[in-house]
């Protein structure tokens, strides 16, 4: 492994040495391939006659949350539900099949690299078979549904009806429950189906209309207004100032304690430059961020205009992809009825930042009927999972899906959950690369924007998002910036910044993003002993808990989805059985909330001088999209080789090359494991692909109410507020029940190799793009004469 690592950073020395001509991008030769055929025969699996009298139960088809409901009332038979979501059943062999080609898509010495299948192969290759399905509609059709759409996958179907019609079909109650302070709509207990039909059909997606809202919220948006006079932004509301005893204000040279970060800050940052002035800038490379609201297209404009990207040719489209046939389930969220989302500004504007010659696609279904007169989709995720799978069974489809939404999987139904795995499947073998968001609340992903507590958001202090677990998607977690808190702000950025040019020297030090008292390297910076002793301090200056929280980059192991194979491969791989997340992470916030993006939104416009206020924000919204930017990147560059632009899914190649510096899971690691430590910052990193986070943690504060008890897992309780006599509070902690809190058990620490704050850290992506080609034996660049 040692003499591995060796040969790859010799590499990369020796192309960036010969620059520009070997990073030079030049035109696109090919970017798409004949579609790999696949035959995989079947028997229908319908074999028995078709009775409503004879049903088998389908175990974990009722949310778990439901128990947690204080009240409930059924709803009324003449409701409609809109679009249910008939999730079916591939076989055991067809599902075996499926993996097996998905690993040899991404195996470069199989005959099946690269080879990506359309909607229709895919459907036709491991679907259920077209006699099964249609003996699945005329059942629901004999039930009174309306049959709206068969997706090209054959593992899924569109279909509409009413509370009454859904509770004798599928034998189970529809209710509105009450959950804390909020009412929901759920099935009242597990589905059952006719026992024929079972063996094809996994269950009912829309029966619960929990929809996870994004993970951008307005709490975590700031609004500044540049001060010339200080070369900085000054803040019109307050950021976090309740630290404990002691201020790490002053170690900031930014007014008001902030700045914001802008693309060129993240350009330098991550060693996207070298590339991006050869001309690698995403060109032909289609990204769609997957959303449940709208923005104005202005907004884009002007960010883009703001920064100077115009002259890389990016382009932007908003679009509400339909199904291609049958009734539309993707209702246009628009900004005249619904308001501006903060959060796909964020996704759309900052996938540009990194790859602003890319077409971006804003793909938008909303989770509500036009006039806002109920759901119009039921399903978990509502408009944003019908705008991915409707992206992902286009006859047209965008090279890299970004998508910035979650929960934690106690929340998700198993259907639901089947669902989610198998679209990001078929994105994969269709050579769709997907980014999802991690989450931004620590260890348990449902608490977004808030602390994590024991009634009403899950079960346990540690979860993983549901929308991210799947093995065929990259996670994307949240990183900080290390200069505040150690104070070396002026080795890594400029005294005076430039207004559009960013002021970033070099590669900056990056710990986890954690918001919390839990933040280890903010309480050594700040003088305490430990984070528990900060906790203890911060409760006696905030006795009413206005600082509580929990907000910070997620990770966490999945308690649905198995470890796949090329997560084992990393050295300080989990030691579980899980698929694990985070992936990858990039910048997404800061301790004291100090460092922020800029945004150029609707209410809030980037103008020239910096006449006007504009908005600063965090999030792993902000990470996702930036990733998406360089896979972007990436694709540009290989496609620049001759070689198919479309690189499925990004983690297995990212593992594999991750291995190359940190080293396997056995064996001595390489010495360029502590080379390239984030750590290090500039100072001998410039050949490593990628940032190891090593310091830090995203364990945060959790809560447990004691009046009644309502106990919370994973959750180490050290003290009780003077004005909070119902709750005591804690740091999470990967321990059930714990006594004791420190490195071997806190949720979840930093190390050396993979971890769970920020998986396998962040990304040069000069060199990235430099180590991709090599692995997928991309041809040597073709010399100018």
């Amino acid at each position: 492994m040692r003499q591995r690592y060796f040969i790859l950073s010799a590499a990369i020395s020796a192309v960036l040495a010969n620059a520009p001509g070997a990073l030079l991008a030049q035109s696109v030769v090919t970017r798409n391939v004949t579609p790999l055929s696949v035959s995989t025969p079947e028997a229908p699996r319908v074999t028995q006659t078709i009775t409503n009298a004879n049903v088998v139960t389908i175990q974990k088809t009722h949310p778990a949350f439901v128990a947690q409901a204080t009240s409930s009332a059924p709803l009324a038979d003449t409701a409609t539900m809109n679009h249910l979501q008939l999730v079916l059943k591939p076989s055991a062999s067809r599902t075996a099949a499926m993996e097996s080609l998905i690993s040899n898509q991404h195996n470069p010495t199989s005959a099946q690299f690269h080879q990506w299948l359309t909607p229709q192969q895919f459907g036709d290759s491991f679907g259920v078979v077209d006699s099964d399905i249609a003996a699945v509609t005329s059942w629901l059709t004999a039930q009174g549904f309306v049959v709206n759409y068969v997706y090209p996958n054959k593992a899924q179907i569109d279909f509409t009806g009413t509370a009454a019609q859904v509770s004798q079909a599928f034998h189970t109650r529809e209710n509105i429950y009450t959950i804390g302070s909020e009412k929901h709509l759920a099935n009242a207990g597990d589905i059952s189906v006719p026992t024929a039909l079972r063996p094809v059909i996994e269950g009912v997606m829309g029966l619960s209309d929990v929809h996870p809202t994004a993970l951008h919220t307005k709490s975590k948006s700031q609004v500044a207004k540049w001060s010339k006079s200080e070369n900085g932004f000054v803040s019109n509301t307050s950021t976090n100032s309740m630290v404990g005893s002691k201020s790490i204000g002053q170690a900031m040279p930014f007014t008001n304690g902030m700045r914001g970060l802008v693309p060129n800050d993240m350009v330098t940052m991550y060693g996207i430059r070298t590339i991006r002035n050869n001309g690698v800038v995403g060109k032909g490379i289609t990204i769609a961020v997957v959303e449940s609201g709208d923005m104005v297209p202005t907004d884009w404009s002007n960010f883009v205009s703001q920064f100077n990207l115009a002259q890389y040719g990016g382009t932007f489209n908003l679009i509400n992809p339909a199904p291609s046939s049958g009734a539309n389930n993707c209702n246009d969220p628009s900004v005249a009825t619904f308001g501006e989302s903060d959060e796909t500004i964020l996704d759309a504007e900052w996938a540009t930042a990194i790859a602003p010659g890319a077409n971006i696609e804003v793909a938008s279904c909303s989770d509500y009927n036009a006039d806002q007169s109920g759901p119009s989709s039921t399903n978990f995720f509502g408009g944003v999972f019908i705008a991915a799978t409707n992206l992902i069974n286009a006859n047209t489809r965008p090279d890299i899906i970004s998508a910035s939404y979650g929960f934690g999987e106690f929340f998700v139904d198993s259907s639901s959950k089947t669902a989610i795995d198998l679209m990001w499947a078929q994105a994969d073998a269709e050579g769709i690369s997907v980014f999802v968001s991690t989450g931004d609340s620590g260890s348990n992903p449902s608490f977004n924007g808030g602390i994590i507590y024991s009634t009403g958001q899950g079960n346990a202090a540690v979860d993983a998002n549901a929308f991210a677990t799947s093995p065929h998607d990259t996670g994307v977690g949240g990183t900080d910036l290390a200069d505040i808190l150690d104070g070396t702000t002026s080795q890594y950025f400029a005294p005076t910044p430039s207004v559009v040019g960013g002021s970033a020297l070099s590669y900056v030090p990056e710990i986890p993003w954690n918001t919390s008292c839990g933040n280890g390297v903010a309480a050594t910076s700040l003088g305490y002993s430990s984070a528990v002793a900060f906790c203890l301090d911060l409760m006696k200056h905030d006795p009413r808990g206005n600082y509580q929280t929990s907000e910070a980059g997620s990770g966490g192991p999945s308690s649905v989805d198995a470890k796949p194979a090329w997560q084992r491969q990393i050295y300080n791989a989990a030691n579980d059985q899980s698929r694990d997340l985070p992936d990858v992470s990039l910048f997404a916030g800061s301790y004291g909330g100090y460092t922020s993006v800029i945004l150029c939104t609707a209410n809030y416009p980037c103008t020239p001088d910096w006449s006007t206020p504009v908005e600063l924000v965090e999030g792993t919204s902000l990470s996702a999209p930036m990733f998406a930017g360089i896979q972007a990147l990436v694709d540009q560059g290989i496609a620049a080789r001759g070689l198919p632009a479309d690189q499925g899914n990004a983690a297995p190649t990212l593992y594999a090359l991750a291995a190359e510096e940190y080293g396997g899971a056995i064996g001595t690691p390489p010495a360029s494991l502590s080379t390239c430590n984030a750590n290090n910052g500039a100072a001998g990193t410039s050949s490593c692909v990628f940032h190891n986070v090593t310091r830090g943690s995203n364990s945060t504060q959790c809560e447990e109410f004691i009046s009644p008890l309502v106990a919370l897992p994973n959750c180490y309780i050290y003290g009780q507020g003077a004005e909070s006599p119902y709750t005591v509070l804690g740091l999470t902690t990967s321990d059930a029940s714990p006594t004791t809190y420190g490195p071997s058990n806190k949720a979840f620490g930093a190390q050396p190799g993979w971890s769970f704050t920020s998986g396998l850290g962040s990304v040069n992506a000069t060199n990235l793009l430099i180590a991709w080609r090599a692995f997928v034996h991309a041809p040597a660049a073709t010399v100018a004469p």
